[in-house]
């Protein structure tokens, strides 16, 4: 849509974009895994959004029934409560995506601010005996809004998904080598193309090899690139773009911005020749 493309090239943006990203990665690594969904091995973001829209759509038809006044306000209540943690794991999203994704991203949490906004003043009406349900269902038709350029930066734009799946689906079904276990360093990624020009990141302890995914599945930065940090067992690779840190011997996610671990192929040695496959 065209309303799209002017968003995601309106650079008049990108001046309030990067104070607020500054100020977001600021804040403690722990604190932005957690949001990430590390933990969770999946974005919290999309979890979390759950309660509150919830909450606000059954508010919403509440509010055409008879007799459920009270009950619509204590949802509008909760869902109100519950946005500031939804909205805390999107914006720790939102600072780690691309430019383009960004200008939409702000549009989409504006109309989030203007929703909750028009849900509080719905909560203050109605505490004072009037009806509010105006309010409540111009903020249900702005979050409505929201909601749509939140599903075009997930779906259209590929916004928190793992962009490493594309190139696993296009990894052969059958084994195929990747060269001689010699030729690889130990203690060191390397990195090998498959056919269909899908790159491969190895790594070798002995003779035991981990094959994954080398595009990182956050932004597809090039893993074979970054930094390994750690030892043994626990020696991880930093992506060079965001930061993401994944565990090499088993494609663990340690540290976000990505929260889905990076995919594994099958490995196995004959003959002295490396060769890989789909899971």
């Amino acid at each position: 849509m065209q309303l799209f493309n002017r968003l995601e090239t309106n650079r008049s943006f990108d001046g309030v974009i990067e104070k607020i990203q500054t100020a977001i990665v600021s804040a403690p690594e722990r604190v932005r895994d957690v949001l990430h969904g590390v933990w969770l091995g999946h974005p919290l973001h999309p979890v979390m959004v759950q309660v509150p829209v919830g909450a606000f759509i059954s508010a919403g038809v509440l509010d055409l029934l008879p007799g459920q006044r009270r009950a619509a306000t204590t949802l509008i209540a909760i869902g109100t409560a519950t946005v500031a943690p939804a909205a805390a794991a999107g914006w720790t999203d939102w600072s780690q995506m691309t430019k383009d994704k960004q200008r939409v991203g702000l549009v989409h949490a504006t109309a989030n601010v203007v929703a909750v906004s028009l849900y509080a003043a719905s909560l203050v009406a109605r505490s004072r005996g009037r009806s509010g349900r105006v309010l409540s269902y111009a903020g249900l038709s702005v979050a409505g809004l929201g909601a749509y350029l939140g599903g075009h930066l997930s779906y259209a734009r590929g916004g928190g998904m793992n962009q490493a799946a594309p190139d696993l689906n296009r990894v052969p079904a059958e084994w195929t080598s990747v060269g001689s276990l010699a030729s690889l360093p130990e203690g060191k990624p390397a990195v090998r193309t498959l056919p269909d020009d899908v790159p491969v990141l190895l790594w070798r302890q002995g003779d035991q090899v981990t094959a994954m995914i080398e595009r990182c599945g956050h932004e597809t930065g090039p893993l074979g690139q970054g930094e390994v940090v750690g030892h043994g067992d626990d020696a991880c690779v930093v992506c060079p773009w965001h930061g993401s840190t994944f565990r090499l011997r088993d494609g663990v996610a340690v540290h976000g911005p990505a929260a889905n671990d990076q995919p594994l192929l099958r490995v196995r040695v004959e003959a002295g020749q490396v060769e890989v496959a789909q899971p």
